[in-house]
C-alpha cells in the first residue's frame, strides 16, 4: 500500500473522528442541559436529536457540493462546520442558540458520512479498498470513545462542565481542516469533470503499474453513463439503490444509537448509579472501538458478507437476552452492560465495519455521490427516528418491549444478507458497473 493513499485516507478519516465525538458527546451532556433550560420530554427529545436533523438535511445535500465543489473541497467546509458547531454550542447563551450551533455540526456530520468514504473509496486499490474506507468507521468509533472518556473526565469539573465536554472538540477539527490541505483532489471527480491529465497524475501515485488501465477504465465507465438516463432512480440503478436503502435501514433499527445516546440513561433503568453509568458508556466506546478495528482488519481478508452473516447472529442473541431482563427484572448487577457490551462488539464487527465501505461501492462512478447520499440519508433519517422515540417507548412501554424490536428487525436482517446481500471484495469500482447495474 502506497503511504501517500495511507495518510489522505488518514486525514480524511479525521471526519469521521468528528463525527463519533459530535455524535457521543450529547449522552454526557444531555442531562445537564435538560436542567438547566428546563426542558420537557418533548424539547429534550428535539434537543438531543437536532444534530440527527442536521445531520439528514447534510447526508441528503452531501453529494451536491462533492460533485460540483469536489471531494477535497468539501471537506474543508464540513470541517469549518464542525469547528464553529463546538465553539458555538459550547458558549450557546440559550436555548435556541444551542440548537442552531447543534443543527450546524449534524449538517458536518451528514456530509461527511457522504464525502469522507466517498473520496477513500476513490483514491484506493481495489485489494485494500476495505481496510481503508473501514478507517472512516474505526476513526468514527475512535471519536466515540474519546468522547465518552472526555465527559467521564470533564463531568465534575465546574458547574459548567457539559459545556468543556462540547467545547474540546474545537481541537481536532482545526486539526482536520489544516491536514486536508495536503491531500489532492479525487482522480475520479478529475477524470469525470474533464481534467484527465491532473486526474492521471494523481492515479500515478496512487498505482503507477496500472495507470493507464485505471484511466481506460473509469473513461469508459463515465462513457456508457453518459449515454444512459443521469437519475439515480432510473430503472438500471434498482439494484445498488435497494441494496443501500435496506443496508442503512438495518444499520439503525439494530438501536444502535439508541443506546450510543441514551447508555448512562438505561444503565441508570437497571439500577446503576450515575457514575457507574457513564464508566459503562466508555466500556461501549472501549468495546466498539477494539472490534471495530478488528473488524477493518478482517474485511478484505472475509470478505463483507461474512462479516454481516456472524454479527446478524450475535445482535439477534444479545437482544433478545436484553428484552429478556427487562421483561423479568433480573438484571444481576452488570447483567445488561456485559450484554450490550457483547452487542456493540457484534455491531462493530459487522454492520459497524462494513457499511460505509459496502455503499461506497456498489454504485458507479457517474452516479456515486448521489448514491451515497441516498444510503447516508436513510441512515440519519432512521437514526433521527429512533433517537426522537427511544425515550418515550423505553418509558411508556419499557425496555422489554423496546428491545424485542429492535431483536426483531435483525432477524429480518439476517434474511436480507442471506438472500440478497452480494459480496464486493476485490473488484474494482468500475466493476460494479458491470455487476450490480442493468445495462
Amino acid at each position: 500500500m502506497q503511504r501517500k493513499v495511507l495518510f489522505w485516507s488518514l486525514v480524511t478519516a479525521l471526519g469521521g473522528f468528528l463525527f463519533g465525538f459530535d455524535t457521543a458527546v450529547i449522552s454526557g451532556a444531555e442531562k445537564a442541559i435538560q436542567q438547566l433550560w428546563q426542558l420537557n420530554a418533548v424539547e429534550h427529545g428535539f434537543t438531543i436529536s437536532i444534530a440527527l436533523i442536521g445531520t439528514v438535511i447534510g447526508a441528503i445535500f452531501g453529494g451536491i457540493p462533492s460533485d460540483r465543489l469536489g471531494r477535497r473541497q468539501t471537506l474543508r467546509w464540513i470541517a469549518v462546520l464542525y469547528l464553529v458547531s463546538a465553539v458555538g454550542a459550547a458558549l450557546a447563551p440559550a436555548w435556541v442558540p444551542f440548537l442552531v450551533f447543534r443543527f450546524l455540526g449534524g449538517l458536518g456530520v451528514g456530509a461527511s458520512s457522504v464525502t469522507a468514504p466517498l473520496y477513500i473509496s476513490e483514491i484506493s486499490p481495489a485489494r485494500s479498498r476495505g481496510r481503508l474506507v473501514g478507517l472512516f468507521q474505526f476513526n468514527i468509533v475512535f471519536g466515540i470513545l474519546v468522547a465518552y472518556l472526555s465527559n467521564y473526565l470533564l463531568a465534575n469539573v465546574g458547574d459548567h462542565s457539559w459545556r468543556l465536554m462540547l467545547g474540546v472538540q474545537a481541537v481536532p477539527a482545526i486539526a482536520f481542516l489544516l491536514f486536508l490541505f495536503r491531500v489532492p483532489e479525487s482522480p475520479r471527480w478529475l477524470l469525470l469533470h474533464g481534467r484527465t491529465e491532473e486526474g492521471r497524475d494523481v492515479l500515478r501515485l496512487i498505482e503507477p503499474e496500472t495507470v493507464d488501465a485505471d484511466v481506460a477504465a473509469i473513461l469508459a465507465s463515465q462513457a456508457h453513463s453518459a449515454q444512459q438516463s443521469g437519475s439515480l432512480f432510473d430503472p438500471q440503478y434498482r439494484t445498488p439503490v435497494l441494496l443501500a436503502v435496506a443496508f442503512a435501514f438495518f444499520n439503525q433499527v439494530s438501536g444502535i444509537n439508541a443506546i450510543i445516546y441514551y447508555a448512562p440513561r438505561i444503565f441508570e433503568m437497571t439500577g446503576l448509579g450515575q457514575g457507574a453509568a457513564l464508566l459503562s458508556s466508555a466500556g461501549i466506546g472501549l468495546i466498539n472501538f477494539i472490534f471495530t478495528l478488528l473488524g477493518v482488519n478482517l474485511i478484505d481478508r472475509f470478505g463483507r458478507r461474512t462479516l454481516m452473516l456472524v454479527g446478524s447472529v450475535g445482535l439477534i442473541a444479545t437482544l433478545g437476552l436484553v428484552a429478556r431482563a427487562f421483561y423479568t427484572q433480573q438484571f444481576g448487577g452488570v447483567l445488561v452492560p456485559v450484554l450490550l457490551f457483547v452487542y456493540i462488539a457484534f455491531f462493530a464487527f459487522s454492520q459497524g465495519a462494513v457499511i460505509w465501505v459496502f455503499i461506497s461501492e456498489i454504485f458507479p462512478n457517474a452516479v456515486r455521490a448521489r448514491g451515497q447520499a441516498l444510503g447516508s440519508s436513510t441512515h440519519w433519517v432512521m437514526a433521527t427516528v429512533i433517537a426522537f422515540t427511544f425515550p418515550y417507548f423505553a418509558e411508556r412501554l419499557g425496555g422489554g418491549p423496546t428491545f424485542t424490536f429492535f431483536c426483531v428487525m435483525m432477524v429480518l436482517q439476517l434474511v436480507f444478507v442471506l438472500r440478497f446481500m452480494p459480496e464486493t471484495k476485490g473488484t474494482s469500482l468500475e466493476q460494479a458497473d458491470r455487476t450490480l447495474v442493468i445495462h
